[in-house]
């Protein structure tokens, strides 16, 4: 089926105003994320306001209710990306991106919601949009005015003056600013206030140089220490977690010592950023699968040609630094940079995490137990069990001896809302 017919049936299926019903799933297997055990023939029960009630092998059904039936198939909770910019796409790469509009950035950021949902990832954070228009697309999916999966924003990311996170793709001519610029830790703290005031749920700094920029390199710290404690401190003080694009050995661990909260790309990571990282519990997140991207299809794109030459250089080193940060015992998050690469296609990092090092239960855990920690809903995603969200997705076959299954999701499930269910045996409920 094509893609935007397969868009618009998924629309449908998800029209705003349906209403909840007390519901149950019965797994064939049920994958318990915290043990890395397959438990057998477990049923879900989910209230009406989409939250389990209860999990398990002999559990009462509510009156009228009959499971669906996922009997063949293995479940497990929904997955969790924290590095995805949905109001991006890769067509718009490169000069190319000059020409979209903030309401043109909104109306694909509602695509770009359905796609993720529908692959399975149910909850993710939006790092980096500009004209708040995640924040747009955050508040329209939770009234359920469109599908989407659950979303921490940060609007525009700060950043220096001609930095990662300020575009240099005008000349001097135009004065062009990018939103999020504030130079010196009290414009920084401000920048905080503002994008805090107009929505923001978490902060998304610039610490270093990046691939996709005109003009600058990954390694180079931009941010000096003092803006990024001043940032932290202010974000932490407001109630907001920080993420910080940092690709630099520097710009890690002074991000690291600023308070930071997560480490986003980590690519230049050396043993004593790891060693840090570890000291001080914060997460490190390599969005490992896009170098096959920016590879293979950057050029069509319209990357940059420098941009590509840049991925050149770090996109091997990132996925060496991802092994000996795992094999070293650091706190790891599932994040993959949607948007640099089609969205939807977010599972597709799981096999190059198992390649590069883990066990497909850690990278499961990655994307469920260690995502929902980082975004502080440990208590609502991330497993199935009693209190949290009826957040579910099912494959046909084993995860836990062959990641790949996941990029094919044959049921997706969002606070007991059906979105997908392309099981073979037919859904009565």
């Amino acid at each position: 089926m094509p893609i935007m017919r397969r868009l618009a049936v998924l629309l449908l299926a998800v029209a705003p105003g349906a209403m909840a019903v007390p519901g149950a799933v019965r797994c064939g297997k049920l994958l318990d994320v915290r043990t890395g055990k397959l438990l057998t023939d477990q049923t879900v029960v989910f209230d009406d306001q989409g939250t389990i009630t209860a999990v398990g092998a002999n559990v009462t059904l509510p009156a009228g209710v009959t499971p669906i039936d996922l009997s063949r198939e293995t479940c497990l909770p929904g997955l969790i990306d924290v590095h995805t910019h949905l109001t991006s796409d890769p067509a718009n790469s490169g000069y190319a991106s000059l020409g979209v509009s903030a309401p043109q950035e909104a109306l694909i950021g509602a695509k770009n919601a359905a796609r993720t949902l529908h692959a399975g990832f149910t909850t993710v954070r939006n790092v980096g949009a500009s004209s708040f228009t995640d924040v747009a697309l955050r508040d329209e999916i939770n009234a359920g005015g469109i599908p989407g999966p659950r979303m921490l924003v940060s609007g525009p990311p700060l950043g220096i003056t001609g930095g990662h996170c300020d575009n240099n793709l005008l000349p001097y001519e135009f004065h062009f600013r990018d939103q999020g610029v504030a130079d010196g830790p009290w414009a920084a703290r401000t920048k905080v206030r503002e994008v805090v005031k107009y929505g923001a749920d978490l902060i998304k700094v610039c610490a270093s140089g990046g691939v996709l920029s005109k003009g600058d390199q990954p390694g180079t710290p931009q941010y000096t220490p003092e803006e990024l404690k001043a940032i932290a401190d202010e974000a932490h003080k407001l109630g907001r977690k920080v993420a910080a694009h940092a690709h630099g050995t520097q710009s890690i661990k002074d991000a690291i010592r600023a308070g930071i909260d997560s480490i986003e790309h980590s690519s230049l990571i050396d043993d004593e950023g790891i060693a840090l990282a570890k000291e001080h519990g914060t997460y490190l997140v390599f969005d490992i699968y896009n170098d096959d991207y920016i590879l293979q299809q950057g050029a069509k794109a319209g990357m940059l040609p420098e941009s590509i030459e840049k991925e050149k250089k770090v996109g091997r080193l990132q996925r060496e630094n991802f092994r000996k940060a795992f094999q070293a015992g650091a706190k790891m998050a599932f994040g993959t940079d949607a948007g640099v690469y089609p969205h939807g296609d977010n599972a597709k990092q799981f096999t190059k995490m198992v390649e590069w090092g883990m066990q497909p239960i850690d990278a499961i855990q990655a994307a469920t137990l260690n995502a929902a920690d980082l975004m502080g809903w440990k208590d609502k995603v991330g497993v199935l069990e009693t209190g949290h969200y009826a957040d579910l997705v099912a494959v046909k076959g084993d995860p836990l001896t062959d990641v790949k299954l996941l990029e094919s999701p044959v049921f997706v499930m969002k606070g007991g809302e059906v979105v997908r269910n392309d099981a073979a045996t037919p859904s009565s409920h």
